[in-house]
C-alpha cells in the first residue's frame, strides 16, 4: 500500500500530526504515549468499522485482499481513537484534557488522508448530472464531489479550531465540538455518498456517524459537568 500516493499521504498525515502533537503537548512525557495510544486504536477502529459497514460485502471478490487490506473508516478512527485516548489517560492517571490539541491534529490528518483517496480514487460520490461541481471518476462519468467537500470541511474546521484556541473560548471542549460537528457533516453527506446501504437509505456509516455525534455530545455534556463540579468546590 505505501508504494501508491494513498499509502506515503496517509504515512506523511501521520508523521505531520505528531510533530504538530509534539509541540503543542511538549509540556508533559506522558502525552506522546496518548498520541501513540490513539494513533493505534484509531487505526484499529477504522479498519473494523470499515469490515462492518462495507468489507463484508468484499468477501468473493477478485480484489477481495486489496480491498480488505486498504479498506478503513474514518469515522471508526475517530470511535475507537477516542476510547484509546480515554483509557491511555487512566492508565497514566494523566488528568488533563487533550481534546484541544486532537481537534487542531485530527482535521490536518484526515485531510492528508482524503487527498490521498482523492489521488487514488476511492470514496467516490454518487453519479450525478453534468454540472460545474461535478468531478469525473475513473469511466468519466460525473459524480457528486464528496471527497473535495470532505477536505473543504475539515479545512474550515481546523480554521475554527485555531480561532477559538487562541481566543480561549470552549476550552477543553474542541475535539467534542469537531466530533459533533464532522458526525452531523458525515449523516447528512453520506446519502451523496456511493456506499452500500444497509437500512433502506442508509448505509453502516450512517450510524457510525450517529455514534460520533453522540459520543460528542456525551463527551461535552461530562466535561461541563466536571468544570462546574471544580467550580463549585473551589475556595470563595
Amino acid at each position: 500500500m505505501t508504494s501508491s500516493p494513498y499509502g506515503w499521504l496517509m504515512l506523511l498525515g501521520i508523521l505531520v500530526t505528531a510533530v504538530v502533537w509534539k509541540r503543542a503537548a511538549a509540556r508533559d512525557a506522558r502525552l506522546p504515549l496518548i498520541y501513540a495510544a490513539a494513533l493505534v486504536t484509531a487505526l484499529l477502529g477504522a479498519k473494523v468499522v470499515y469490515l462492518l459497514a462495507e468489507g463484508w460485502l468484499d468477501l468473493g471478490r477478485a480484489d477481495m485482499w486489496l480491498r480488505l487490506a486498504t479498506g478503513k473508516s474514518i469515522l471508526g478512527g475517530l470511535l475507537f481513537g477516542y476510547a484509546g485516548v480515554e483509557w491511555a489517560k487512566t492508565r497514566l492517571g494523566f488528568r488533563g484534557a487533550t481534546g484541544d490539541w486532537f481537534a487542531l491534529v485530527t482535521p490536518i490528518g484526515i485531510g492528508f488522508g482524503r487527498v490521498g483517496c482523492w489521488l487514488h480514487g476511492c470514496c467516490l460520490g454518487v453519479r450525478c448530472g453534468p454540472g460545474w461541481y461535478a468531478v469525473t471518476d475513473a469511466t468519466g462519468a460525473p459524480r457528486w464531489p464528496s471527497v473535495p467537500l470532505e477536505l473543504g470541511f475539515n479545512a474550515a474546521a481546523l480554521i475554527t479550531v485555531v480561532i477559538l484556541r487562541s481566543s480561549g473560548r470552549v476550552r477543553g471542549q474542541l475535539f467534542h465540538l469537531y466530533l459533533m460537528g464532522y458526525g452531523a457533516f458525515r449523516f447528512a453527506h453520506e446519502f451523496l455518498r456511493d456506499t452500500p446501504r444497509v437500512l433502506g437509505p442508509l448505509s453502516g456509516y450512517h450510524l457510525a456517524a450517529a455514534a460520533v455525534v453522540g459520543l460528542g455530545a456525551l463527551g461535552y455534556r461530562a466535561r461541563s459537568r466536571s468544570e462546574k463540579i471544580c467550580s463549585s468546590q473551589q475556595p470563595t
